[in-house]
């Protein structure tokens, strides 16, 4: 099937998106979100707060060992991680319900590249979702649109949608 190694994923060149994980309760969506970054080839993953780190059984039951080829960084406090990233030249991205939010179906390929070419999205707690004062340090907020009586996703099904949908553009970008 083609697959490439632990060692030449390292190697391999990366989607420059960062996917941020404030303060995710479940070990299960941790391990999720870190199998689509690997499908994806992502830049990495960061682990803010209470976020659960690997090694652990919970994690690799849904990374499926994604854990060990996608590179990582923990962030005691989600503040930290945005400024790190920001300093590092991402556009960073709350993907939270919010006044002035981008309906994810509705952004160009040309407004996100108008200000930059590395993206990061921070994805919130299961409950609270992305912290208000970590939504202030943002650049903006995705929304993915909802059709039905509920007004959230499971974090890693959000994960999924979005990183699906931002990868495209980067690819359409570079053909």
């Amino acid at each position: 099937m083609n697959r490439l190694s632990v060692e030449e994923y390292k190697d391999s060149q990366k989607t420059p998106l960062v996917v941020v994980l404030d303060h995710v309760r479940s070990l299960y969506n941790v391990g999720s979100v870190f199998r689509t970054a690997d499908a994806f080839r992502l830049q990495g993953v960061c682990l803010c707060g209470i976020t659960a780190r690997p090694p652990h059984p919970e994690i690799h039951k849904t990374a499926l060992g994604a854990e060990d080829s996608v590179e990582w960084q923990y962030f005691e406090h989600t503040e930290d991680c945005v400024q790190y990233l920001k300093d590092q030249g991402y556009t960073v991205l709350a993907v939270e319900q919010c006044e002035n939010s981008t309906m994810l179906n509705k952004i160009k390929n040309e407004e996100l590249r108008v200000k930059n070419e590395r993206f990061a999205v921070v994805l919130g707690n299961e409950v609270k979702g992305v912290q208000q004062q970590v939504i202030d340090m943002c650049d903006g907020c995705l929304e993915i649109p909802q059709y039905g009586t509920k007004h959230s996703m499971n974090v890693s099904v959000t994960a999924g949608i979005v990183i699906w949908e931002l990868f495209k553009m980067m690819e359409e970008k570079d053909e």
